[in-house]
């Protein structure tokens, strides 16, 4: 069996803006925030971590050691629309950014399409079902959501309607390969009082 704890990475500027993201660092807050962590996750656990900053410094911040870096469980390629907001992206944007949410294989930005970040996910998914032990991997809110799609053999569209606030816990366990979703977007200690 395995267990997989996804957390999302604690708050940033971006987060809380409600911007595009892009390798921003935590600010004060954000560490602040992810150090509660330290209480709220279970110890003795393999530490799996996208090799993004605002990742790696939730998982210095919880006091998580032994990093494995995992480029699989990076946020999804933005493209140019990574560090801006909804607002900043031009008309001719928006218009890319309405096909964007309902044709999961649109990539105006020029980054991922919905449906190659999914797939990217599913692998990475697909090869953790195949592994004993438990795991906890500092990741972010976009794969978060791939991975309770792909989980649930649900259709990429489902993406839109799943949440993964920071510092959330979601877990799923593997059983002979198939996976079952135990929790989604949990509350941990580090959350509880923590805007996003």
């Amino acid at each position: 069996m395995r267990r997989l704890l996804l957390v999302r990475h604690a708050p940033t500027p971006a987060t809380r803006a409600f911007v595009f993201p892009a390798d921003e660092p935590l600010d004060e807050r954000g560490r602040e925030a992810a150090t509660a962590l330290r209480v709220g996750l279970p110890s003795g656990f393999e530490v799996v971590c996208s090799p993004a900053v605002r990742c790696q410094q939730t998982a210095e911040a919880a006091g998580l050691t032994s990093l494995a870096l995992e480029p699989q469980i990076i946020e999804c390629d933005f493209g140019t629309w990574a560090g801006r907001t909804p607002e900043e992206i031009s008309t001719s944007e928006a218009a890319g950014m309405a096909s964007w949410m309902t044709d999961p294989s649109a990539r105006p930005h020029g980054g991922e399409s919905l449906t190659a970040f999914g797939a990217r996910v599913g692998a990475w998914l697909d090869r953790q079902a195949m592994q004993g032990g438990s795991a906890v991997a500092i990741t972010h809110g976009g794969v978060v959501k791939a991975a309770v799609v792909h989980a649930l053999s649900a259709p990429i569209e489902a993406f839109w309607r799943i949440d993964a606030t920071p510092l959330a816990v979601t877990e799923l366990h593997a059983h002979e390969g198939r996976w079952t979703l135990t929790r989604v977007n949990a509350a941990t200690p580090a959350k509880i009082g923590v805007s996003a």
